[in-house]
């Protein structure tokens, strides 16, 4: 390898190499420096980018440390692949040669609540990457990040396949992101990588294997919906388009377009939805369950009838999907903890050592947000009107905004946790943990180890809202009251409380239960005068009266009979004094509908018992 520099250009390169080193308080003695000046004057950092992979890593320990200094000082820019397989410490290289911001960078990522191992591989892989891209690390941009981050998976994926690696890389390149961000270097917060280049990869080749009309019918689609729906939204309805297109370039090739969708494809394409298994854990053995079907289902049902009425170039011939095609769904009543349950939740999480476990359970049980509310919440949520303090509750699932009271416990705990929030977030959100936002799944978490130190099963964050709804009927709130503290947008979403707790029902059927008790008292008692309610009253009457062993009986309600007072007709009877209340009833009864018969002879029964009580 001849060398490409000038002895002035080596001599100047060792220089810069001997005053680093003497800056850094590193050792500078003259056998360094020969290391040095052989090193550019051989190879040089042209020759080097010259050598094969191998060839870099089979340089000597001196030479690789001459190679990490100039990376480091933006001299020569490395490669991902010999940045992972050799030992090269450039981490700690950089750290000398950057003090100032290397100490700052490291402040920052322990305030954020990094630990000291998580710091260090922050900024070895945010040297990595700067070195990748020549640039020293408080230069580095976003994009630069990411384009790093992805040079270093493919690097270590050829190196040593399997997802460890990848894992680590992108924890790592994550926190970069975050304390970059709250260090003011970039401006992009951090966002976690959902999918990653293999799923971005995976629905690009199957949207190639569409039908090309059809495809861009679709696409068309989803691009109007992204105008106006949620993302998460959007996601959904691109992957149920995706799937029934593949299936159709499956099952029907000769669809070439929307307008050849017929109903036969639209039944076989329910089928499959039928019989088709899930990824992961089911509760319905391992097939979709009804909901997810009548999803799939409505995702069809909108595009192909939006795109009539939009009247483009390719429309359905006609109706496709109906409104029976989707399942009948169950109405399952809200699921709820009983107080002594609920109770135990809250004890159990007043005793977790995690803070936001804490304040999470009894924010979530105290005020009935959702997860998603509770996540989206500002640092300036809690605002104070009059002498009560109030929450502020984010625009969310139903797209309004609401405020709810704060209880002065939960107020308390707000408090304590905007004290430790570290003073570097760049961020309007009140929850954050180690520079990124708290996500739902870690309030999913919080909710399960909590429940699960209760030892309770099945909770769920949603339930605890079902739980303060319930609690809250069951104690006399009303209904207007619940709806606007749950941000409900109609009454009828409310109403489904009501049918837990109906206290109407629960006090008309405990009233009767301790009256119908009597009959079947091993102590025969005189039932009170109104035992038997209106309604049932109303009930046996029209039985009675009506209905026969075989037929029906069409006689007037006012018209006597005899036939339906036999048994007190016959001689055979017997009655005692226990029993006068219904005999006066009876008799009642017959006088009010002008049975003369009847009222006759429950007037002797009546008039037997006296002469009885009289003797």
């Amino acid at each position: 390898m001849t060398a490409k520099l000038s002895g002035p250009e080596v001599e100047a390169l060792v220089d810069a190499y001997r005053d680093c080193l003497i800056t850094a308080g590193m050792f500078a003695a003259n056998p360094v420096t020969s290391v040095a000046r052989s090193f550019f004057a051989r190879i040089g950092p042209d020759g080097w980018e010259r050598l094969s992979l191998s060839e870099q890593c089979a340089q000597s320990n001196k030479n690789r440390r001459v190679v990490g200094w100039l990376m480091v000082t933006g001299r020569l820019a490395g490669s991902a692949d010999y940045l992972t397989s050799s030992r090269l410490a450039v981490g700690e290289m950089a750290g000398r040669y950057h003090p100032e911001f290397y100490s700052r960078f490291c402040a920052t990522a322990a305030e954020l609540g990094f630990d000291p191992r998580s710091v260090g591989l922050q900024w070895s892989k945010l040297v990595k990457i700067a070195v990748i891209h020549g640039v020293v690390p408080q230069r580095i941009t976003s994009d630069q990040l990411a384009a790093g981050r992805s040079a270093l998976l493919e690097a270590a994926a050829r190196q040593a396949p399997g997802t460890h690696a990848a894992r680590v890389i992108t924890k790592d390149v994550f926190g970069i992101e975050a304390t970059l961000f709250h260090l003011g270097v970039t401006n992009a917060p951090p966002t976690p990588t959902r999918g990653g280049p293999t799923k971005e990869a995976q629905r690009a080749a199957e949207w190639a294997s569409v039908a090309p009309r059809l495809g861009q019918t679709l696409a068309g689609y989803v691009d109007q919906a992204r105008v106006s729906l949620r993302p998460a939204t959007v996601v959904r309805i691109e992957a149920v388009l995706r799937e029934f297109a593949c299936f159709l370039a499956d099952q029907a090739p000769e669809v070439s377009c929307v307008a050849d969708i017929r109903r036969v494809h639209i039944e076989a394409y329910k089928t499959r939805l039928s019989t088709r298994t899930t990824v992961g854990r089911s509760r319905h053995g391992g097939r979709l369950s009804k909901v997810a079907i009548a999803a799939h289902v409505s995702v069809l049902r909108t595009c192909f009838e939006r795109l009539s009425e939009w009247a483009g170039d390719d429309v359905p011939v006609g109706v496709l999907v109906f409104s029976g095609d989707s399942p009948i769904l169950d109405q399952p009543l809200p699921r709820f903890l009983d107080d002594a349950s609920a109770a135990k939740l809250l004890v159990a999480a007043r005793a977790d050592p995690d803070p936001f476990v804490r304040l999470a359970v009894e924010m979530l049980a105290r005020t009935g947000m959702r997860k998603g509310e509770l996540v989206n919440l500002a640092v300036d949520a809690v605002v104070q009107i009059g002498s009560s303090f109030w929450l502020h509750v984010p625009v969310g699932k139903l797209h309004n905004d609401r405020y709810i009271p704060l209880h002065p416990q939960l107020k308390e705990l707000l408090d304590e946790w905007i004290a430790g929030r570290p003073a570097a977030l760049r961020s309007r959100y009140l929850f954050f943990e180690r520079g990124r936002r708290i996500t739902a799944s870690r309030v999913d978490h919080a909710v399960a180890k909590v429940a699960a130190t209760a030892g309770l099963t099945g909770v769920a964050p949603h339930r605890l809202r079902h739980t303060l709804a319930t609690q809250a009927i069951n104690r006399g709130m009303s209904l207007e009251a619940i709806a606007a503290l749950l941000g409900h947008r109609s009454m009828r979403m409310t109403m489904v409380y009501a049918r837990i707790a109906d206290r109407t029902v629960a006090d008309e059927y405990f009233s009767v239960s301790e009256k119908v008790e009597a009959l079947y008292d091993q102590k025969p008692k005189a039932l009170p005068a109104d035992a038997e309610g209106a309604e049932m009253a109303k009930l046996r009457q029209e039985m009675h009266r009506r209905m026969l062993g075989n037929g029906y009986c069409a006689r007037p309600v006012g018209l006597d009979c005899h036939f339906e007072s036999i048994c007190e007709s016959c001689t055979f009877f017997v009655t005692t004094i226990e029993f006068r209340p219904t005999l006066e009833r009876q008799r009642e009864d017959a006088t009010a509908k002008g049975q003369v018969g009847r009222q006759k002879i429950f007037d002797g029964l009546l008039a037997r018992l006296d002469e009885e009580e009289a003797s």
